[in-house]
Protein backbone atom coordinates (compact mmCIF):
# COMPACT_ATOMS: atom_id res chain seq x y z
CA UNK A 1 0.00 0.00 0.00
CA UNK A 2 1.30 3.45 -0.92
CA UNK A 3 2.05 5.96 1.80
CA UNK A 4 0.08 9.18 2.15
CA UNK A 5 3.19 11.08 1.06
CA UNK A 6 3.43 9.06 -2.16
CA UNK A 7 -0.28 9.52 -2.91
CA UNK A 8 0.11 13.28 -2.47
CA UNK A 9 3.17 13.21 -4.75
CA UNK A 10 1.13 11.55 -7.49
CA UNK A 11 -1.38 14.40 -7.27
CA UNK A 12 1.40 16.99 -7.54
CA UNK A 13 3.04 15.47 -10.63
CA UNK A 14 -0.32 15.20 -12.39
CA UNK A 15 -0.11 18.89 -13.30
CA UNK A 16 2.46 21.12 -14.96
CA UNK A 17 4.21 23.38 -14.23
CA UNK A 18 5.30 22.11 -10.85
CA UNK A 19 5.24 24.51 -7.92
CA UNK A 20 8.38 25.52 -6.07
CA UNK A 21 9.56 22.43 -4.20
CA UNK A 22 11.70 21.79 -1.13
CA UNK A 23 14.70 19.53 -1.83
CA UNK A 24 13.50 16.72 0.45
CA UNK A 25 10.45 16.10 -1.77
CA UNK A 26 12.35 15.55 -5.02
CA UNK A 27 12.91 11.83 -4.52
CA UNK A 28 9.26 10.93 -3.89
CA UNK A 29 8.08 13.21 -6.71
CA UNK A 30 10.54 11.55 -9.08
CA UNK A 31 9.21 8.12 -8.07
CA UNK A 32 5.62 9.22 -8.65
CA UNK A 33 6.37 10.80 -12.03
CA UNK A 34 8.26 7.71 -13.18
CA UNK A 35 5.52 5.34 -12.03
CA UNK A 36 2.79 7.37 -13.73
CA UNK A 37 4.76 7.73 -16.96
CA UNK A 38 5.17 11.53 -16.95
CA UNK A 39 8.34 12.23 -18.96
CA UNK A 40 7.81 16.00 -19.12
CA UNK A 41 7.55 16.24 -15.35
CA UNK A 42 10.71 14.16 -15.02
CA UNK A 43 12.54 16.62 -17.28
CA UNK A 44 11.41 19.47 -15.05
CA UNK A 45 12.61 17.66 -11.93
CA UNK A 46 16.02 16.82 -13.43
CA UNK A 47 16.45 20.42 -14.62
CA UNK A 48 16.33 21.61 -11.01
CA UNK A 49 17.70 18.50 -9.29
CA UNK A 50 19.18 19.75 -6.01
CA UNK A 51 21.58 16.85 -5.36
CA UNK A 52 24.90 15.87 -7.01
CA UNK A 53 23.74 12.28 -7.71
CA UNK A 54 20.59 10.86 -9.32
CA UNK A 55 20.48 7.07 -8.93
CA UNK A 56 17.59 5.60 -10.91
CA UNK A 57 17.93 2.15 -9.37
CA UNK A 58 17.57 3.48 -5.84
CA UNK A 59 14.70 5.77 -6.77
CA UNK A 60 12.52 3.46 -8.83
CA UNK A 61 14.09 0.02 -9.06
CA UNK A 62 12.59 -1.30 -5.85
CA UNK A 63 8.99 -0.46 -6.74
CA UNK A 64 7.17 -3.65 -7.76
CA UNK A 65 4.47 -1.65 -9.57
CA UNK A 66 7.00 -0.57 -12.18
CA UNK A 67 6.89 -4.07 -13.66
CA UNK A 68 3.63 -3.19 -15.36
CA UNK A 69 4.53 0.29 -16.56
CA UNK A 70 6.50 1.45 -19.59
CA UNK A 71 9.79 3.10 -18.72
CA UNK A 72 11.57 3.85 -21.99
CA UNK A 73 10.09 7.33 -22.47
CA UNK A 74 10.76 8.17 -18.84
CA UNK A 75 14.43 7.16 -18.89
CA UNK A 76 15.03 8.87 -22.21
CA UNK A 77 13.46 12.05 -20.82
CA UNK A 78 15.94 11.95 -17.93
CA UNK A 79 18.83 11.58 -20.37
CA UNK A 80 17.56 14.45 -22.52
CA UNK A 81 17.15 16.64 -19.44
CA UNK A 82 20.82 16.07 -18.63
CA UNK A 83 21.74 16.97 -22.23
CA UNK A 84 19.72 20.19 -21.93
CA UNK A 85 21.48 20.98 -18.66
CA UNK A 86 24.91 20.63 -20.27
CA UNK A 87 23.90 22.84 -23.19
CA UNK A 88 22.75 25.57 -20.82
CA UNK A 89 25.95 25.33 -18.78
CA UNK A 90 27.94 25.81 -21.97
CA UNK A 91 25.94 28.75 -23.29
CA UNK A 92 25.02 30.41 -19.98
CA UNK A 93 28.09 30.37 -17.73
CA UNK A 94 26.09 31.76 -14.82
CA UNK A 95 23.91 28.63 -14.64
CA UNK A 96 24.72 26.53 -11.62
CA UNK A 97 23.43 22.95 -11.66
CA UNK A 98 23.97 20.48 -8.85
CA UNK A 99 23.63 17.19 -10.77
CA UNK A 100 27.01 15.65 -11.64
CA UNK A 101 26.36 11.88 -11.61
CA UNK A 102 23.50 10.01 -13.28
CA UNK A 103 23.61 6.35 -12.20
CA UNK A 104 21.65 4.03 -14.48
CA UNK A 105 23.33 0.78 -13.43
CA UNK A 106 20.99 -2.08 -12.58
CA UNK A 107 18.01 -0.32 -14.11
CA UNK A 108 17.36 -2.94 -16.79
CA UNK A 109 17.13 -5.76 -14.25
CA UNK A 110 14.72 -4.01 -11.94
CA UNK A 111 12.59 -1.99 -14.31
CA UNK A 112 13.08 -2.76 -17.96
CA UNK A 113 13.43 -6.49 -18.10
CA UNK A 114 9.99 -7.09 -16.59
CA UNK A 115 7.76 -5.79 -19.35
CA UNK A 116 7.68 -5.77 -23.13
CA UNK A 117 7.19 -1.99 -23.09
CA UNK A 118 10.03 -1.40 -20.67
CA UNK A 119 13.49 -0.08 -21.37
CA UNK A 120 15.94 -2.70 -22.59
CA UNK A 121 19.68 -2.44 -22.04
CA UNK A 122 20.03 -2.05 -25.82
CA UNK A 123 17.60 0.90 -25.88
CA UNK A 124 19.28 2.64 -22.96
CA UNK A 125 22.72 2.13 -24.55
CA UNK A 126 21.55 3.64 -27.83
CA UNK A 127 19.86 6.57 -26.08
CA UNK A 128 23.00 7.32 -24.06
CA UNK A 129 25.26 7.00 -27.10
CA UNK A 130 23.11 9.41 -29.10
CA UNK A 131 23.13 11.84 -26.19
CA UNK A 132 26.95 11.77 -25.98
CA UNK A 133 27.27 12.43 -29.71
CA UNK A 134 24.69 15.22 -29.49
CA UNK A 135 26.51 16.95 -26.62
CA UNK A 136 29.85 16.66 -28.39
CA UNK A 137 28.39 18.04 -31.62
CA UNK A 138 26.85 20.98 -29.78
CA UNK A 139 30.18 21.73 -28.08
CA UNK A 140 31.96 21.81 -31.45
CA UNK A 141 29.32 24.12 -32.93
CA UNK A 142 29.53 26.39 -29.92
CA UNK A 143 33.31 26.49 -30.28
CA UNK A 144 33.03 27.48 -33.95
CA UNK A 145 30.57 30.27 -33.14
CA UNK A 146 32.90 31.67 -30.51
CA UNK A 147 35.84 31.43 -32.91
CA UNK A 148 33.97 33.51 -35.51
CA UNK A 149 33.09 36.13 -32.93
CA UNK A 150 36.70 36.27 -31.71
CA UNK A 151 38.64 36.62 -34.94
CA UNK A 152 41.56 38.34 -33.26
CA UNK A 153 42.84 35.81 -30.68
CA UNK A 154 44.61 32.65 -31.66
CA UNK A 155 42.83 29.32 -31.59
CA UNK A 156 44.63 28.41 -28.39
CA UNK A 157 43.45 31.62 -26.74
CA UNK A 158 39.90 31.02 -27.86
CA UNK A 159 40.01 27.49 -26.49
CA UNK A 160 41.34 28.80 -23.19
CA UNK A 161 38.60 31.40 -23.02
CA UNK A 162 35.87 28.87 -23.74
CA UNK A 163 34.04 28.01 -20.52
CA UNK A 164 34.49 24.40 -19.48
CA UNK A 165 31.56 22.58 -17.89
CA UNK A 166 32.48 20.10 -15.17
CA UNK A 167 30.16 17.74 -17.04
CA UNK A 168 28.03 14.83 -15.89
CA UNK A 169 29.22 11.26 -15.38
CA UNK A 170 26.71 8.61 -16.49
CA UNK A 171 27.27 5.20 -14.90
CA UNK A 172 25.58 2.53 -17.03
CA UNK A 173 25.57 -1.00 -18.35
CA UNK A 174 26.26 -1.00 -22.09
CA UNK A 175 24.95 -3.53 -24.60
CA UNK A 176 26.30 -3.54 -28.14
CA UNK A 177 25.43 -5.54 -31.24
CA UNK A 178 25.66 -4.87 -34.97
CA UNK A 179 22.77 -2.37 -34.79
CA UNK A 180 24.33 -0.21 -32.08
CA UNK A 181 28.07 -0.66 -32.70
CA UNK A 182 28.72 2.47 -34.74
CA UNK A 183 26.80 4.91 -32.55
CA UNK A 184 28.40 3.51 -29.38
CA UNK A 185 31.86 3.61 -30.95
CA UNK A 186 31.34 7.26 -31.90
CA UNK A 187 30.02 8.10 -28.45
CA UNK A 188 32.94 6.50 -26.64
CA UNK A 189 35.49 8.10 -28.93
CA UNK A 190 34.07 11.56 -28.13
CA UNK A 191 34.56 10.86 -24.44
CA UNK A 192 37.69 12.97 -24.13
CA UNK A 193 35.96 16.09 -25.46
CA UNK A 194 32.33 15.61 -24.42
CA UNK A 195 31.00 16.92 -21.11
CA UNK A 196 28.74 13.84 -20.94
CA UNK A 197 31.04 11.06 -19.74
CA UNK A 198 30.01 7.43 -20.15
CA UNK A 199 31.26 5.28 -17.28
CA UNK A 200 30.60 1.65 -18.17
CA UNK A 201 30.11 -0.73 -15.25
CA UNK A 202 29.06 -3.79 -17.29
CA UNK A 203 29.79 -4.33 -20.98
CA UNK A 204 28.03 -6.91 -23.14
CA UNK A 205 28.85 -7.53 -26.80
CA UNK A 206 26.80 -9.82 -29.03
CA UNK A 207 27.57 -10.89 -32.60
CA UNK A 208 30.38 -8.46 -33.39
CA UNK A 209 33.97 -9.18 -34.35
CA UNK A 210 37.00 -9.38 -32.08
CA UNK A 211 38.47 -6.21 -33.62
CA UNK A 212 35.23 -4.30 -33.00
CA UNK A 213 35.17 -5.48 -29.39
CA UNK A 214 38.77 -4.30 -28.96
CA UNK A 215 37.91 -0.88 -30.46
CA UNK A 216 35.20 -0.38 -27.86
CA UNK A 217 37.24 -1.71 -24.95
CA UNK A 218 40.07 0.69 -25.77
CA UNK A 219 37.63 3.61 -25.41
CA UNK A 220 36.14 2.59 -22.05
CA UNK A 221 37.16 4.26 -18.81
CA UNK A 222 39.55 1.75 -17.19
CA UNK A 223 38.55 2.67 -13.64
CA UNK A 224 34.88 1.61 -13.87
CA UNK A 225 34.48 -1.66 -15.77
CA UNK A 226 33.65 -4.64 -13.58
CA UNK A 227 31.93 -7.11 -15.92
CA UNK A 228 32.45 -8.15 -19.54
CA UNK A 229 30.15 -10.55 -21.38
CA UNK A 230 30.86 -11.75 -24.92
CA UNK A 231 28.13 -13.85 -26.57
CA UNK A 232 27.63 -15.35 -30.01
CA UNK A 233 30.70 -13.57 -31.37
CA UNK A 234 32.32 -16.62 -33.03
CA UNK A 235 35.63 -15.64 -31.48
CA UNK A 236 37.25 -19.03 -31.29
CA UNK A 237 40.50 -19.42 -29.40
CA UNK A 238 42.19 -16.96 -31.78
CA UNK A 239 39.67 -14.16 -31.20
CA UNK A 240 39.72 -14.71 -27.45
CA UNK A 241 43.51 -14.40 -27.40
CA UNK A 242 43.17 -11.09 -29.31
CA UNK A 243 40.69 -9.62 -26.81
CA UNK A 244 42.14 -10.75 -23.48
CA UNK A 245 45.26 -8.53 -23.52
CA UNK A 246 42.99 -5.48 -23.68
CA UNK A 247 41.18 -6.51 -20.49
CA UNK A 248 44.29 -6.15 -18.34
CA UNK A 249 43.84 -2.35 -18.36
CA UNK A 250 40.71 -2.72 -16.20
CA UNK A 251 41.95 -3.24 -12.62
CA UNK A 252 38.43 -3.70 -11.21
CA UNK A 253 37.29 -6.34 -13.74
CA UNK A 254 35.71 -9.09 -11.64
CA UNK A 255 33.60 -11.01 -14.13
CA UNK A 256 34.28 -12.40 -17.61
CA UNK A 257 31.67 -14.36 -19.55
CA UNK A 258 32.52 -15.86 -22.92
CA UNK A 259 29.51 -17.87 -24.09
CA UNK A 260 28.59 -19.45 -27.41
CA UNK A 261 31.78 -18.09 -28.96
CA UNK A 262 33.14 -21.25 -30.64
CA UNK A 263 36.07 -21.74 -28.27
CA UNK A 264 37.26 -25.30 -28.88
CA UNK A 265 40.43 -26.68 -27.28
CA UNK A 266 39.69 -30.40 -27.50
CA UNK A 267 42.15 -31.31 -30.25
CA UNK A 268 45.20 -29.14 -29.74
CA UNK A 269 47.71 -28.66 -32.53
CA UNK A 270 51.10 -27.09 -31.65
CA UNK A 271 49.89 -23.62 -32.68
CA UNK A 272 46.63 -23.86 -30.76
CA UNK A 273 48.48 -25.24 -27.73
CA UNK A 274 50.54 -22.05 -27.74
CA UNK A 275 47.35 -20.00 -27.91
CA UNK A 276 45.79 -21.79 -24.96
CA UNK A 277 48.92 -21.09 -22.91
CA UNK A 278 48.66 -17.47 -23.98
CA UNK A 279 44.98 -17.33 -22.95
CA UNK A 280 45.87 -18.81 -19.55
CA UNK A 281 48.61 -16.20 -19.03
CA UNK A 282 46.27 -13.38 -20.00
CA UNK A 283 43.59 -14.62 -17.59
CA UNK A 284 46.28 -14.64 -14.94
CA UNK A 285 46.83 -10.93 -15.60
CA UNK A 286 43.32 -10.09 -14.35
CA UNK A 287 43.99 -9.77 -10.61
CA UNK A 288 40.41 -9.00 -9.59
CA UNK A 289 38.74 -11.77 -11.62
CA UNK A 290 36.30 -13.74 -9.46
CA UNK A 291 33.67 -14.91 -11.97
CA UNK A 292 34.33 -16.86 -15.17
CA UNK A 293 31.76 -18.25 -17.60
CA UNK A 294 32.95 -20.34 -20.56
CA UNK A 295 29.54 -21.76 -21.43
CA UNK A 296 29.40 -23.98 -24.52
CA UNK A 297 33.17 -23.92 -25.00
CA UNK A 298 34.70 -27.29 -25.83
CA UNK A 299 37.25 -27.82 -23.05
CA UNK A 300 37.55 -31.60 -22.71
CA UNK A 301 40.59 -32.39 -20.58
CA UNK A 302 41.96 -28.83 -20.72
CA UNK A 303 40.35 -27.07 -17.76
CA UNK A 304 43.63 -27.17 -15.85
CA UNK A 305 45.46 -25.48 -18.74
CA UNK A 306 42.84 -22.70 -18.90
CA UNK A 307 42.78 -21.89 -15.17
CA UNK A 308 46.36 -22.64 -14.15
CA UNK A 309 47.63 -19.04 -14.20
CA UNK A 310 44.87 -17.42 -12.12
CA UNK A 311 46.32 -15.67 -9.09
CA UNK A 312 43.20 -15.73 -6.88
CA UNK A 313 40.38 -18.28 -6.46
CA UNK A 314 37.21 -17.93 -8.49
CA UNK A 315 33.92 -17.51 -6.65
CA UNK A 316 31.70 -18.22 -9.65
CA UNK A 317 32.47 -20.76 -12.38
CA UNK A 318 30.00 -21.56 -15.17
CA UNK A 319 30.96 -24.42 -17.47
CA UNK A 320 27.61 -25.44 -18.96
CA UNK A 321 27.85 -27.71 -22.03
CA UNK A 322 31.66 -27.62 -22.01
CA UNK A 323 32.24 -31.35 -22.72
CA UNK A 324 34.15 -31.82 -19.47
CA UNK A 325 35.74 -35.17 -18.63
CA UNK A 326 36.43 -36.71 -15.19
CA UNK A 327 39.97 -35.28 -15.14
CA UNK A 328 38.55 -31.75 -15.39
CA UNK A 329 36.32 -32.19 -12.33
CA UNK A 330 39.14 -33.92 -10.45
CA UNK A 331 41.44 -30.98 -11.13
CA UNK A 332 38.75 -28.55 -10.00
CA UNK A 333 38.08 -30.43 -6.75
CA UNK A 334 41.83 -30.35 -5.94
CA UNK A 335 42.32 -26.69 -6.91
CA UNK A 336 42.22 -23.65 -4.65
CA UNK A 337 39.00 -22.58 -6.44
CA UNK A 338 36.85 -25.35 -4.93
CA UNK A 339 36.56 -24.10 -1.31
CA UNK A 340 35.89 -20.54 -2.56
CA UNK A 341 33.13 -21.31 -5.08
CA UNK A 342 29.76 -19.69 -4.43
CA UNK A 343 28.26 -20.46 -7.84
CA UNK A 344 28.84 -23.57 -9.95
CA UNK A 345 27.10 -24.39 -13.22
CA UNK A 346 27.82 -27.80 -14.76
CA UNK A 347 24.64 -28.11 -16.82
CA UNK A 348 24.65 -30.20 -19.96
CA UNK A 349 27.10 -32.90 -18.80
CA UNK A 350 26.28 -36.60 -18.66
CA UNK A 351 26.47 -37.55 -14.98
CA UNK A 352 24.95 -40.96 -15.68
CA UNK A 353 28.45 -42.08 -16.73
CA UNK A 354 31.88 -41.56 -15.15
CA UNK A 355 31.34 -37.98 -14.02
CA UNK A 356 29.12 -38.69 -11.00
CA UNK A 357 31.86 -39.62 -8.52
CA UNK A 358 34.13 -36.69 -9.53
CA UNK A 359 31.10 -34.43 -9.10
CA UNK A 360 30.43 -35.81 -5.64
CA UNK A 361 34.03 -35.20 -4.61
CA UNK A 362 33.92 -31.68 -6.04
CA UNK A 363 30.73 -30.85 -4.11
CA UNK A 364 32.36 -32.08 -0.90
CA UNK A 365 35.14 -29.54 -1.44
CA UNK A 366 32.71 -26.71 -2.22
CA UNK A 367 30.14 -27.57 0.45
CA UNK A 368 31.11 -24.85 2.92
CA UNK A 369 30.82 -21.99 0.39
CA UNK A 370 28.41 -23.09 -2.35
CA UNK A 371 25.25 -20.98 -2.75
CA UNK A 372 24.17 -21.80 -6.31
CA UNK A 373 24.35 -25.19 -8.05
CA UNK A 374 23.06 -25.74 -11.58
CA UNK A 375 22.84 -29.32 -12.88
CA UNK A 376 20.20 -28.91 -15.57
CA UNK A 377 20.00 -31.42 -18.44
CA UNK A 378 22.61 -33.74 -16.94
CA UNK A 379 21.03 -37.13 -17.77
CA UNK A 380 20.42 -37.80 -14.10
CA UNK A 381 17.95 -40.51 -13.09
CA UNK A 382 16.63 -41.37 -9.62
CA UNK A 383 19.63 -43.55 -8.77
CA UNK A 384 22.10 -40.77 -9.59
CA UNK A 385 20.23 -38.24 -7.48
CA UNK A 386 20.05 -40.75 -4.62
CA UNK A 387 23.84 -41.22 -4.75
CA UNK A 388 24.42 -37.47 -4.83
CA UNK A 389 21.87 -36.46 -2.20
CA UNK A 390 24.02 -37.01 0.94
CA UNK A 391 26.68 -34.71 -0.51
CA UNK A 392 24.07 -32.11 -1.48
CA UNK A 393 22.86 -32.04 2.11
CA UNK A 394 26.39 -31.10 3.21
CA UNK A 395 26.05 -27.88 1.19
CA UNK A 396 24.55 -26.12 4.16
CA UNK A 397 24.52 -22.62 2.59
CA UNK A 398 22.84 -23.67 -0.67
CA UNK A 399 20.22 -21.19 -1.92
CA UNK A 400 19.56 -22.34 -5.50
CA UNK A 401 19.41 -25.84 -6.97
CA UNK A 402 18.71 -26.40 -10.67
CA UNK A 403 17.74 -29.89 -11.83
CA UNK A 404 15.51 -29.08 -14.78
CA UNK A 405 15.72 -31.45 -17.74
CA UNK A 406 16.73 -34.57 -15.78
CA UNK A 407 14.75 -37.84 -15.87
CA UNK A 408 13.50 -37.93 -12.27
CA UNK A 409 10.32 -39.49 -10.90
CA UNK A 410 7.76 -37.86 -8.63
CA UNK A 411 8.93 -40.10 -5.77
CA UNK A 412 12.57 -38.97 -6.19
CA UNK A 413 11.55 -35.31 -6.34
CA UNK A 414 9.42 -35.63 -3.20
CA UNK A 415 12.28 -37.38 -1.41
CA UNK A 416 14.61 -34.55 -2.44
CA UNK A 417 12.07 -32.03 -1.16
CA UNK A 418 11.68 -33.72 2.22
CA UNK A 419 15.42 -34.03 2.80
CA UNK A 420 16.43 -30.56 1.62
CA UNK A 421 13.97 -28.92 4.01
CA UNK A 422 16.84 -29.00 6.48
CA UNK A 423 18.88 -26.58 4.33
CA UNK A 424 18.07 -23.27 6.06
CA UNK A 425 19.01 -20.91 3.20
CA UNK A 426 17.47 -22.82 0.29
CA UNK A 427 15.29 -20.37 -1.63
CA UNK A 428 14.67 -21.69 -5.15
CA UNK A 429 14.60 -25.19 -6.66
CA UNK A 430 13.94 -25.73 -10.37
CA UNK A 431 12.96 -29.38 -10.75
CA UNK A 432 12.11 -31.33 -13.93
CA UNK A 433 8.62 -32.36 -14.94
CA UNK A 434 8.51 -35.85 -13.36
CA UNK A 435 8.92 -38.77 -15.72
CA UNK A 436 5.64 -40.30 -14.52
CA UNK A 437 3.78 -37.09 -15.44
CA UNK A 438 4.21 -37.84 -19.15
CA UNK A 439 1.82 -39.93 -21.20
CA UNK A 440 2.29 -41.53 -24.64
CA UNK A 441 0.74 -39.71 -27.57
CA UNK A 442 0.52 -41.11 -31.07
CA UNK A 443 1.64 -38.69 -33.79
CA UNK A 444 1.76 -39.11 -37.56
CA UNK A 445 5.48 -39.79 -37.32
CA UNK A 446 5.09 -42.30 -34.48
CA UNK A 447 4.77 -42.22 -30.72
CA UNK A 448 5.73 -39.23 -28.62
CA UNK A 449 5.29 -38.25 -24.98
CA UNK A 450 3.38 -35.22 -23.75
CA UNK A 451 2.81 -33.84 -20.27
CA UNK A 452 -0.24 -35.16 -18.44
CA UNK A 453 -1.47 -31.82 -17.11
CA UNK A 454 -3.71 -33.37 -14.47
CA UNK A 455 -0.89 -35.49 -13.01
CA UNK A 456 1.50 -32.53 -13.08
CA UNK A 457 -1.05 -30.28 -11.38
CA UNK A 458 -1.59 -32.91 -8.67
CA UNK A 459 2.18 -33.18 -8.11
CA UNK A 460 2.48 -29.40 -7.89
CA UNK A 461 -0.28 -29.25 -5.28
CA UNK A 462 1.38 -32.03 -3.29
CA UNK A 463 4.72 -30.22 -3.31
CA UNK A 464 3.06 -27.01 -2.15
CA UNK A 465 1.30 -28.90 0.62
CA UNK A 466 4.55 -30.44 1.87
CA UNK A 467 6.17 -26.99 1.96
CA UNK A 468 3.21 -25.51 3.81
CA UNK A 469 3.01 -28.33 6.35
CA UNK A 470 6.72 -28.04 7.06
CA UNK A 471 6.57 -24.28 7.54
CA UNK A 472 8.97 -23.69 4.61
CA UNK A 473 6.77 -21.53 2.40
CA UNK A 474 9.87 -19.36 1.89
CA UNK A 475 11.18 -21.94 -0.61
CA UNK A 476 10.03 -21.75 -4.22
CA UNK A 477 9.78 -25.07 -6.06
CA UNK A 478 8.99 -24.74 -9.77
CA UNK A 479 9.28 -26.87 -12.91
CA UNK A 480 9.40 -23.75 -15.11
CA UNK A 481 12.89 -22.18 -15.14
CA UNK A 482 11.59 -19.11 -16.96
CA UNK A 483 8.99 -18.07 -14.40
CA UNK A 484 11.30 -17.15 -11.55
CA UNK A 485 14.42 -15.15 -12.30
CA UNK A 486 17.45 -16.81 -10.73
CA UNK A 487 19.10 -14.42 -8.33
CA UNK A 488 22.68 -13.40 -8.93
CA UNK A 489 24.48 -14.73 -5.87
CA UNK A 490 27.81 -13.53 -7.15
CA UNK A 491 27.91 -10.08 -5.59
CA UNK A 492 29.96 -7.43 -7.33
Amino acid sequence: MDSLLFLCARRVVAKRPLPALPADLYHVLFQAAFLDGRPLVLRDLVATWPFPVLNLQRLVGHRELLRDHPSQDCVESVIQAVVAQLRRELEEPGCDFSLRVLDMTGLSDSVAGRTTTGLSVWCSTKALAKACVEVSKHQREFQRRRSKRRKGPSRAAVATATPQSPGVDVHAHLFVDRRSYRILRDALQTGATSSLHLKCREFKAVDISASEIVTLLESLDPSCLRRVELCFNNLGLTGLSVILPHLSRFPELRSLKVRYSNVDVRHLMPKSAMRIRSVARQLGMLPSLRELNLGSSQLSGNLRQILCELQAPLESLELAFCSLVPADLTFLSQSFHAPALKKLDLSGHDFSQGLLEPLRLLLEETSSSLLHLDLMECYMADSHLEALLPTLLHCSRLRFLGLYGNALSTAAIKDLLQKTLELPDLHLVVYPVPEDCYKPDQQESGWDFVVDKELLAATTVEISQILENSGRTDIVWTYNPCVHGVLDYFSL
